[in-house]
């Protein structure tokens, strides 16, 4: 099978949300092929046993970022930056298809389009608004835009740690 890596540089890390504030771990998506393979991948990298709240922050090159949250056996809540990113490369297709849209692949030119589940954060202190507004924000690049979410959330010196 082939990677879905996609051929620009991509950081990806997990935090989970402890007694202490949050502890984080670089995540390999590389082998990633369906999307269970992310939340398997965020367990392993953080040890976790299940009922924990995980988010796993992805930011590809300056072209998009998403944000999926992982908390016990609920099911997977994804936000992605731009709706067309699964017409980029196999790991935007697997974000895609988390945050449960499919790419207008009639007309890719369309600009960003946040998409997925805007309220995954709000119970942590992040609008649904204000998430859009960050991902629309003009000029900003994914890593930018995912270091202003991470210190809003209280874990912006984890990231900071991992970059």
């Amino acid at each position: 099978m082939s990677s879905r890596q996609p051929a620009g540089s991509v950081f990806s890390a997990a935090f989970v949300r402890t007694a202490d504030g949050w502890n984080g771990a670089e995540v390999d998506l590389g082998a990633a092929e369906i999307s269970d393979d992310l939340g398997d991948a965020v367990q392993e990298s953080l040890g976790l046993n299940g009922d924990e709240l995980a988010l796993l922050c992805v930011e590809v090159e300056d072209e998009w970022f998403a944000i999926v949250r992982y908390e016990g056996d609920r099911e997977p809540r994804a936000f992605l930056s731009d709706a067309q990113a699964g017409l980029t490369d196999g790991l935007g297709e697997l974000f895609t298809e988390l945050a449960g849209v499919a790419p207008d692949k009639e007309t890719p030119d369309l600009g960003v389009r946040p998409a997925g589940d805007f309220e995954l954060l709000s119970d942590l202190g992040l609008s649904p608004e204000e998430l859009v507004e960050l991902s629309m924000e003009e000029g900003a690049l994914p890593a930018d835009t995912l270091s202003v979410i991470a210190e809003r959330l209280a874990f912006a010196d984890e990231l900071d740690r991992l970059r």
